[in-house]
């Protein structure tokens, strides 16, 4: 069973940073397209983050850009959500999804969630910026 695990959540000041971690269970994300997806309260979850399986195509959210980063672990089955200067508006629970079979030309579409269903979600971690 294919399982993606976020860690790294919990509370921050406006201005903060912090670094959220993805790993795979069972499984390696080097062939992966992953995508970052955030959920505010009340609000529908949103794609902000996505990158190819090679890097070599990425989509990055217009909230976030210069902000957030993506980078994967030398291992090859932990991706990381760089998350610097934080904002409240920044607070949700932060997903990430990893798909196999998103090409690099459709990046922006798996952030968008209109290409096609990910193949693997991990279960959220919660984020909250507050002073």
């Amino acid at each position: 069973q294919l399982r993606l695990v976020e860690s790294g959540g919990g509370l921050v000041q406006p201005g903060e940073s912090l670094r959220l971690s993805c790993a795979a269970a069972g499984f390696s994300l080097e062939v992966y397209a992953i995508g970052w997806f955030r959920q505010a309260p009340g609000k529908e979850r949103e794609g902000i983050l996505c990158i190819s399986s090679r890097n070599d195509a990425m989509y990055v959210e217009d909230s976030v850009k210069g902000r957030f980063t993506v980078s994967r672990g030398n291992a090859k089955n932990t991706v990381y959500l760089q998350m610097n200067n934080l904002k409240p508006e920044d607070t949700a629970v932060y997903y990430c999804a990893a798909d196999s079979l998103t090409p690099k030309s459709r990046i922006q579409a798996m952030c968008g969630g209109g290409y096609r269903p990910l193949e693997v979600w991990g279960q959220g971690t919660l984020v909250t910026v507050s002073s």
